[in-house]
């Protein structure tokens, strides 16, 4: 409908601009259509036209449109659109024919993204911080790739430093029951892995301290490594590449990304330091690459890996940041213009705000196992991967969240991920009962000229309402769309079951019309387990 609009618009030569999309509205009130818009009113002042004017060129345009019943024009220049029975039928023979792709699109199509959603060191269990880009970073993936994009999922490793000193410190510290090292790293994690190694490899406990320092470092950092990439396995996020910090200066490929810079004309040598001047393009200072004393700062990193991805082939780079890290997106910006790019395409930064745990009317804040802030692994035992995922992505990754233990636990229509997986297995109750019942359902039975309760119009509206959604997710990278029309869809249908019989009663013939409500479940099953699927969440069919 929206398309239909915008091709009136683009022919009747208005004098203005015409955007590019159009959002239509749901009118609460069905006998004012299926959809309303207010293009007209937006479009009148500049086009010197009343809005009137414009709603009837909009109207005589799309008189005759073979999916349009009627359009009316309400007030100054509201238009409100019924869409014809057979445009209906062809929502639900699409959700059933296009199965799990249903909602699959091109709005993106053949764009390469880069998403990298979570940055660890693989000094310790991933935490709630990582938790949350875990849930949202796969569903966003899930999403780009919908809309015909080329996602490639990676983790960025921290695995250069002083920190991986410290790790493996600790762990020979923990071996060889010595105090720990200051500033180094506690919880029952270590113990663990001090224990693994000691297993497998027990000559490292008589190894000098230097020498033992680093072969417990390299052995933890590769049992810590599997133990983060199995959690995320379990957890249903799944990542294309591993990044290891440390392959940035292999093959002088630092050298490579330097030399690339210096030839962009923003490098320059100050008291011995080689500094890019990303203030040229916004960024509030300076970034040093490199230190008087020949070290690498840590932009250096942020310099080689983002030279790296582009190389590699990508257009549009994704990073998903912690709350804390404000300050890096004037700085990632700033370092794609002195690369040659465009800053407003080529990157993009996302920042997620801090999540909350609460148990029993209180935050839960300590870890057991690793001595801080509760982990990934942690939280899944609490509340399982389905309600966690869904949880974490229902929200916008910009507002802080607070998750509830007990309301995730429970099995209410309160609870966000429950009402919706139980829609979707109510609804295979039913296909199940009226295959009892011998009340035919699919694309034989679709029978659009039956379905004209408004409850029937209002869920087979938002059945079609399904690939824009999707689209509008990816466009915005805003996954958090998706639980959200699955949460209302799920509402949609429970009124239609309400008030719209599927079944026989009794000794009642099964009809055509109960036929077509069944298939009208059965589409509505598809979406459902579309929209979840897109989540990383599950689509029971018995609960």
């Amino acid at each position: 409908m929206a398309r239909a609009i915008l091709d009136v618009l683009a022919k009747a030569n208005l004098g203005c601009p015409i955007p590019e999309t159009l959002v239509l509205d749901r009118p609460k009130n069905r006998d004012h259509g299926d959809y309303a818009s207010s293009i007209a009113l937006a479009l009148a002042k500049p086009s010197g036209k009343s809005p009137r004017e414009i709603a009837e060129i909009i109207a005589a345009g799309l008189s005759a449109h073979k999916d349009i019943e009627k359009v009316d024009i309400a007030g100054p220049g509201f238009i409100n659109i019924t869409v014809a029975k057979a445009a209906q039928g062809a929502v639900i023979v699409q959700a059933l024919t296009q199965g799990d792709k249903y909602g699959v699109g091109t709005v993106m199509d053949g764009v390469a993204i880069n998403l990298e959603f979570i940055s660890a060191n693989p000094t310790g269990p991933l935490h709630l911080g990582h938790t949350r880009w875990a849930a949202v970073g796969d569903a966003l993936g899930r999403v780009l790739t919908a809309a015909g994009a080329r996602v490639t999922r990676e983790f960025y490793i921290n695995d250069r430093g002083v920190q991986m000193d410290k790790f493996g410190a600790s762990i020979r510290a923990a071996a060889l029951g010595l105090p720990t090292p200051e500033d180094g790293y506690h919880g029952e994690y270590i113990q663990d892995l001090a224990q693994q190694i000691v297993a497998s490899h027990p000559d490292l406990t008589s190894l000098p301290e230097e020498e033992g320092n680093a072969a417990f470092r390299d052995v933890g950092y590769a049992l810590q490594l599997k133990q983060q990439q199995d959690v995320l396995d379990a957890f249903g996020t799944h990542f294309d590449i591993w990044f290891s910090e440390k392959s940035l200066y292999e093959n002088d490929f630092f050298k490579h990304t330097q030399e690339k810079l210096v030839a962009k004309g923003h490098v320059f040598i100050h008291e011995g330091a080689t500094w890019l001047r990303t203030t040229d393009f916004g960024d509030d200072k300076d970034r040093v690459m490199l230190k008087s004393d020949g070290s690498f700062a840590y932009f250096a990193s942020d310099s080689a890996y983002y030279i790296s991805k582009r190389e590699r082939g990508f257009d549009i780079c994704i990073y998903m940041l912690g709350a804390d890290h404000h300050g890096y997106m004037g700085r990632l910006k700033a370092l794609a213009a002195c690369a040659g790019d465009d800053p407003n395409y080529n990157v993009e930064i996302l920042i997620g705000q801090l999540v909350k745990i609460m148990e029993n009317g209180e935050e839960v804040k300590l870890s057991k196992r690793a001595g801080t802030i509760i982990t990934l692994e942690e939280l899944v035992e609490k509340v399982g991967v389905d309600a966690a995922r869904y949880t974490l992505i229902r929200y916008p990754v910009d507002t802080p969240m607070v998750m509830d233990v007990d309301l995730l636990r429970s099995r209410t229509n309160e609870n966000p991920v429950y009402y919706v997986q139980y829609a979707h297995a109510r609804i295979c109750a039913v296909l199940r009962n009226a295959a009892d019942l011998g009340v035919k359902s699919g694309l034989d039975s679709v029978h659009p000229e039956l379905l004209v309760h408004e409850r029937e119009r209002e869920l087979i509206g938002a059945l079609g309402e399904y690939p824009r959604v999707v689209a509008s997710a990816a466009e915005l990278r805003e996954p958090h769309r998706v639980a959200r029309y699955v949460e209302e869809l799920a509402g949609v249908y429970h009124r239609f079951y309400a008030d719209c019989r599927v079944l026989p009663m009794g000794d009642e013939t099964p009809s055509e019309l109960h036929s077509a409500r069944a298939t009208l479940c059965k589409a509505t099953a598809q979406v459902i387990a579309n929209g979840l699927g897109l989540l990383g969440v599950s689509a029971p069919e018995k609960m």
